[in-house]
């Protein structure tokens, strides 16, 4: 403490006293002068206390996590008599203790939920996926060390771009003790996430979950801005640190039962993210990235890999076109490959073995179904259904029909998983869209157009069992003309039988002996087809329904008869 020292004896009391108020106010003055740069100190210390907390996390650096964790801290120096003047070595139980907590929290944004045909790249391993409480994510879920990387350095970025002191926080060390405030700052840090492929995710914006049934589209997350609450001044209490992070509170027991535990650290604000701040990757942001990743997919040997890496490209451009064709192509391929197993044959062509792969999805869409509606997360099966398999393609071809409708391959597909899905008007208007914007001089696709849209009709009788249906006299004509454009054996064969096929709907099957002079005349065609073979002629006569009108009248018997006599 400053004291006044008597200059002479003759000195004056009154001036004694003007003498220490000077010296006083001199003091006051240079304290004052001080606090500024105190406080520039404090402020400076926070961002780069709480930047180095968050980068931790996302390098799984354990021991700088410790160090500035409030909580881990604080319980350190709380088991300490005198508090802690040094901090434990690396690779102490007290650091893995504090790590697991904090992963403990992260596990729901974990906790990967996609199914089926709906998985996100990457398609093994840890997903981070946020869902509708990201107001009560914590803010190290944002930065955790399981999101992705990008060689060679991290997969996200830190960016301090804001702090502000906010009202002071305060604990108490000690039962019953004194409750001590320190300094608190605010302090936030936009996380921007460098990959695209590998960037969390969350539910698109605007969208609200109105039923379970309804899967919400989703969007891989480009930045958020999260906020870090940072306590400083804390080495004159007795921790190692001068600053530290309130990330979760720690862990305290009721004094007695029935009563509230007591809150440690208490502040008026928590770390979190700002989930107004949330940015997504767009389909400007890196077209190329995109291009270079679908035909890396293609490459895929697994299914599941293949599908992941295309749904990711897909959340953040819907429209890219490269991925949806690869996508729509290998889908429709692995339905057609089910259809195979379903069938049993050995088919050498090509070309029939893709009829015939069709015509088996064709009749079993108008029948059992099961396949095609059973889907494995409705099922609670172990592996994905040709259900999940149509399900996901359905929506790929319909954006790629309205990016490129010249693309009358895509638009074949797409009214055939139409049909497959049981959607009616869908199915039957697609494939006369077709019938329309075909010249007449394509006679192969026209007539192609003319076939598929006559199962349409034959689908919605079949399924709707109303027999009598004029669809079903509709589906004659469209195979009809079909038949008249037709210039490959394998069309002819398709056309003449689906005539026949058709007439199983009308009036007493219409006239018989017409119905059996399609078949006899579907039989010579199929003869031409190359690769035929009598097993798979016998699979088109013993499909679903037309095997029981053939059984049951014996004007048919001399078809059957021909097939049995040559199998014999």
């Amino acid at each position: 403490m400053t004291r006044c020292r008597p200059l002479t004896a003759a000195l004056l009391v009154g001036g004694l006293f003007t003498i220490c108020d000077a010296s006083s106010a001199m003091l006051a003055a240079a304290a004052a002068a001080h606090q500024p740069t105190a406080r520039a100190a404090v402020q400076s210390q926070a961002p780069e206390a709480a930047r180095r907390y968050a980068d931790a996390i996302s390098k799984g650096d354990r021991l700088t996590f410790g160090l500035l964790d409030f909580a881990c801290q604080y319980r350190l120096v709380t088991a300490s008599p005198h508090g802690r003047k040094t901090v434990p070595e690396a690779g102490g139980s007290s650091y893995e203790v504090c790590w697991k907590e904090l992963t403990t929290d992260h596990a729901p944004s974990l906790k990967r939920t996609d199914v089926g045909m709906d998985v996100l790249w990457p398609s093994t391993g840890p997903l981070v996926f946020y869902g509708d409480e990201l107001s009560d994510t914590p803010a190290s879920a944002f930065v955790m060390d399981a999101i992705g990387t990008t060689p060679p350095g991290s997969g996200l970025q830190l960016i301090v771009t804001n702090s502000r002191r906010i009202p002071d926080g305060s604990f108490r060390l000690k039962p019953n003790g004194k409750v001590i405030g320190v300094p608190t700052t605010l302090v936030s840090i936009t996380v921007a996430y460098q990959d695209p492929l590998t960037a969390p995710v969350s539910y698109a914006p605007g969208t609200v979950q109105w039923t379970s049934t309804v899967k919400r589209p989703r969007r891989a997350v480009k930045s958020i801005v999260t906020q870090w609450v940072v306590f400083t001044g804390l080495k004159q209490h007795g921790f190692p640190n001068d600053a530290a992070v309130f990330h979760r509170p720690v862990d305290t027991i009721p004094e007695a039962p029935g009563m509230v535990a007591e809150q440690i650290p208490f502040a008026t604000e928590i770390s979190r993210a700002l989930p107004e701040s949330l940015v997504w990757w767009g389909p400007t942001d890196q077209p190329g990235t995109f291009t270079a990743a679908a035909a890396r997919a293609a490459g895929f040997p697994d299914l599941r890999d293949r599908v992941a890496l295309l749904n990711r490209i897909l959340i953040i451009d819907p429209n890219q076109v490269d991925a949806l064709q690869i996508l729509t192509r290998h889908l429709y391929a692995v339905l057609l490959k089910e259809a195979d197993k379903g069938h049993g044959l050995t088919v050498k062509d090509p070309a029939l073995s893709l009829s015939i792969n069709e015509f088996y999805w064709n009749i079993y869409a108008g029948a059992a179904r099961l396949d095609l509606s059973n889907a494995m997360e409705m099922g609670g099966l172990s592996q994905p259904t040709p259900a999940d398999f149509l399900y996901r393609m359905v929506p790929a071809l319909e954006a790629l029909a309205k990016i490129h409708p010249e693309q009358l391959d895509n638009r074949f597909r797409l009214g055939m998983a139409y049909r497959w899905n049981n959607d009616q008007l869908p199915m039957t208007e697609t494939f006369a869209a077709l019938v329309r914007d075909i010249p007449d001089n394509r006679k192969t696709p026209k007539a192609e157009a003319l076939l598929q849209l006559a199962w349409s009709r034959i689908n919605k009788v079949a399924w709707n069992r109303i027999l009598h249906d004029p669809d079903s006299l509709q589906a004659y004509a469209d195979a009809e003309k079909s038949s008249a454009l037709a210039e490959l054996p394998i069309d002819k064969f398709l056309a003449a039988y689906t005539m026949a096929y058709s007439m199983i709907f009308m009036p007493d099957y219409g006239d018989k002996t017409k119905m059996l002079r399609h078949l006899t005349e579907a039989k010579r065609w199929f003869d031409d087809v190359p690769g035929k073979d009598d097993e798979i002629w016998r699979y088109f006569l013993h499909s679903e329904l037309l095997k029981a009108v053939l059984d049951a009248d014996p004007t048919f018997q001399p078809i059957l008869a021909s097939t049995e006599k040559r199998n014999g």
